[in-house]
């Protein structure tokens, strides 16, 4: 091997160790087949057998694994003194290779708290949307963005409804959430920890306007071990694509909610 072979060689290598050290958004695969979306409340990365510990590979890992396209995560940090003022959304997206933006429902320790999309398609046209309350609570909201996943535009909705035991912010919340998608002629896929549970008067109204991405039987997903409730969703509406899978993902260490996963056919 002469000198200049050896010099182009090594400079080949550390060109690709560059790249892959610094690599950014994994680009969409135009040939997909599927769309993989997954709905998680993550508890800021926190989890539950470990109560001061921040665990964002643990989520990272859950997401990768999933092979999701599309993750709508619930109880997101930025700045928090108690996650290390982390921005918890930008790591995730990081780790996981994908794009994505935060929406901020409160101020918290420090810092903001929210919900967040992740996304391996461009997301456009965000929208952070104030849900409105009956009783004093914690602010609520609705956060939404645009994809184009091949010719066809779609709105990708994440929520968090409220978590106090009687039903009036979510019920209000729901309808908020409703108007701003009565007219929407775009196909919506909306995801969230609902705090709801089906045959109560939120998911009906959800029922009313969307579909469920599972309507019997549908495993449980709060808590993480031995789940009593499904109240975690993916609903959509206008929607063409016809779904493949369902599943929730028996995850019992990273959160305290088992994560929610729908697969479509893009082929169709």
């Amino acid at each position: 091997m002469t000198r200049t072979t050896f010099f182009l060689i090594a400079l080949f290598l550390q060109l690709n160790f560059l790249t892959e050290g610094n690599a950014q958004t994994k680009p969409a695969d135009k040939n997909a087949k599927v769309l993989r979306i997954m709905s998680y409340n993550i508890h800021h990365a926190n989890p539950p057998s470990k109560p001061d510990l921040i665990d964002l590979d643990a989520i990272a890992r859950v997401i990768t694994e999933s092979k999701a396209d599309v993750v709508a995560l619930q109880e997101v940090e930025t700045g928090v003194n108690r996650s290390g003022k982390v921005n918890e959304a930008k790591a995730l997206a990081e780790k996981t290779g994908l794009h994505y933006h935060f929406f901020k429902a409160i101020d918290y320790d420090g810092g903001d708290y929210g919900i967040a999309i992740l996304s391996r398609y461009k997301l456009q046209e965000v929208k952070l949307v104030p849900l409105p309350q009956q009783i004093l609570a914690e602010k609520r909201i609705l956060g939404y963005a645009s994809l184009k996943i091949g010719k066809q535009k779609v709105i990708v909705a994440n929520t968090h409804l409220d978590a106090t035991k009687t039903h009036e912010n979510r019920i209000v919340q729901m309808q908020g959430i409703l108007k701003e998608f009565e007219n929407m002629a775009l196909p919506v896929i909306l995801c969230g920890d609902l705090n709801s549970v089906a045959g109560s008067e939120v998911i009906n109204l959800l029922d009313a306007q969307f579909k469920r991405t599972c309507i019997e039987n549908c495993p449980a997903t709060s808590p993480q071990i031995n789940p009593r409730r499904t109240i975690d969703f993916i609903a959509t509406k206008n929607l063409k694509w016809p779904m493949l899978d369902y599943q929730v993902i028996a995850e019992t260490y990273a959160s305290d909610h088992r994560p929610v996963v729908a697969i479509f056919n893009l082929a169709k």
